[in-house]
């Protein structure tokens, strides 16, 4: 049976996955695909980061529809073999695989990678199927369609990295319209696709007022739907990976989740994971496939509010966007949201669906947001940072005014945020203990005894020697009041499985004197019996 380079190209690319000493099922996507055949739904875009799968999963599913694959001894054993649509579906199609990325290296105009896109799939077709006659049909529209009608087979046409000429040609508008009309003329009505499968970084460029590409249903870290669970690691994929390669659950974990998607929880950076594991190392793998001035670029524009919400975004906040004014490209940006926005699907970002809110997902990405600030423009900030460990230190110590005067200093660092209220108080914390992240996971407004803890550090496992932290902020009042909110609210509760002592915390910041005050107190692990004050 004649294969193509790009036309039925066989399973060599996805058998190299199935070899990998890792190798995660993620053949579940082929079932939801099988349900679009021959659909009006059967054009899909999946839009998630750079190294979350998706070129694995575009060369399984070329490799899946090619009629020229054996399916049935590729595919023995995984998750698909149990869908009904599996003896049906399978290795039916002839199919079209192409990577932009290949067209776009080669290719220094538009017309000329269109041109060699036509070309290359015009010889596969002709060496593929004699009888169509590629040199009469003047675009590869006609051409296909003259094929499927010799051979009566629908084709599955799979692109991948079918945004890289958004990307290349940010600044072209002209250029971006003319391949995405191309892309259209050759999708759009055409009887002879029987899916369209794409996958990007980007969701699909809007222009004017409608795009080019509406007949296409996207799934993307903003809205990834049914096929949530097939890009990134689950829970479950990454502790069976960490019982395996003996690693712990709890600092992978913190390394490498905070992206969660609804109905299928947190979802993990597969590059990351899989090289942790490898490596026997937790490290920052997924950022070496970017530079920090990819970010930076971003976070430095100017737009209102833009610093202050980085600001916020470092100390761990959660901040609401608004996502619906992003235009899907890399440079048309009208306000504040439109960039963080896009720092999502890049992957900087992480997205709370329910609430409409940002934050950054683990310590991977946020050690990338202080590299990207630590040149230029963002002193303050670093001061802060790197003042962190200072502050802890002092916490550690009992050293009251050492802590009182290094939030002192966070909020003077931080002066831009604005300041009137416990959870400014709050943001500009955060920042101070950063250093805090490095042995503990830090908790926001923790539901704890008869109310919410402000800010709770709990020592990770591999750090069981640190002492709990209870922090309560107070705004205009004094520090004992804050400790004895602690006390009389039994926040300390929310450490019932921790053994160790306790260190509460209580800062007030005073609106007249613009000073912050502390008082540090310890105790003894809760029990289950005994109140704090009663421990007291």
């Amino acid at each position: 049976m004649r294969v193509g380079i790009y036309l039925n190209p066989g399973d060599r690319a996805y058998r190299m996955a199935l070899r990998s000493e890792i190798y995660v099922d993620k053949t579940g996507l082929l079932a939801q695909l099988d349900r679009l055949l021959d659909t009006a739904q059967r054009f899909v875009c999946i839009s998630r980061p750079r190294r979350f799968g998706k070129t694995m999963a575009a060369d399984m599913v070329s490799a899946y529809y090619d009629r020229t694959v054996d399916g049935a001894e590729l595919f023995a054993g995984r998750i698909i073999t149990k869908a009904l649509s599996f003896a049906a579906c399978r290795n039916r199609y002839d199919v079209i695989h192409v990577n932009m990325q290949t067209f776009l290296s080669a290719a220094s105009s538009m017309e000329e990678l269109l041109r060699l896109l036509y070309e290359e799939l015009a010889e596969d077709i002709q060496e593929v199927y004699p009888d169509v006659r590629a040199g009469t049909r003047r675009s590869l529209p006609s051409l296909l369609q003259h094929a499927f009608q010799v051979t009566q087979r629908p084709f599955v046409i799979v692109i991948d990295e079918w945004d890289c000429i958004i990307r290349e040609y940010r600044e072209d508008k002209d250029a971006q319209e003319r391949y995405l009309d191309f892309l259209r003329d050759l999708l759009k009505d055409r009887t002879y696709v029987a899916l369209a499968y794409m996958t990007g970084i980007l969701p699909i460029k809007k222009y004017g007022t409608h795009s080019a590409l509406n007949m296409f249903d996207e799934y993307s870290m903003t809205s990834p739907g049914p096929f949530a669970p097939f890009f990134g690691f689950t829970t479950a994929e990454v502790q069976a990976l960490c019982r395996r390669y003996h690693m712990e659950f709890a600092c992978v974990k913190a390394w490498y989740d905070g992206y969660a998607f609804p109905g299928v929880g947190e979802i993990y950076s597969p590059r990351s994971v899989v090289a942790a594991m490898l490596h026997g190392t937790l490290d920052t793998y997924w950022n070496q496939t970017e530079t920090f001035q990819a970010l930076r670029i971003y976070i430095d524009l100017d737009f209102g509010g833009l610093r202050a919400a980085v600001i916020r975004l470092i100390a761990g906040e959660c901040i609401p966007i608004e996502t619906g004014t992003f235009n899907n490209d890399m440079t048309t940006f009208h306000t504040a949201d439109d960039v963080l926005t896009l720092l999502v699907h890049l992957g900087y970002l992480a997205y709370d669906r329910a609430t409409s809110r940002v934050h950054v997902p683990n310590r991977e990405v946020m050690m990338e947001f202080v590299n990207a600030i630590s040149v230029g423009g963002w002193d303050e900030v670093v001061r802060a940072i790197k003042a962190s460990n200072e502050l802890l230190q002092a916490v550690w110590r009992q050293d009251e005014a050492a802590v009182a005067a290094g939030v002192e200093a966070a909020h003077f660092e931080t002066s831009q945020l604005a300041y009137h209220d416990e959870n400014a108080l709050a943001c500009t914390i955060s920042l101070a203990f950063y250093a805090a992240r490095e042995y503990y996971d830090c908790y926001r407004e923790l539901p704890a005894g008869k109310g919410f803890a402000d800010i709770v550090f709990v020592p990770r496992t591999q750090y069981a020697e640190k002492l709990a932290l209870v922090i309560e902020l107070k705004w205009n009042k004094d520090a004992a009041t804050a400790i004895r909110q602690i006390r009389e609210k039994q926040y300390v509760k929310a450490l019932q499985s921790y053994h160790g002592k306790i260190i509460l915390v209580g800062i007030n910041y005073d609106r007249k004197t613009k000073e912050h005050t502390c008082q540090i107190e310890m105790v003894e692990p809760f029990c289950g019996k005994k109140t704090c004050t009663e421990l007291k």
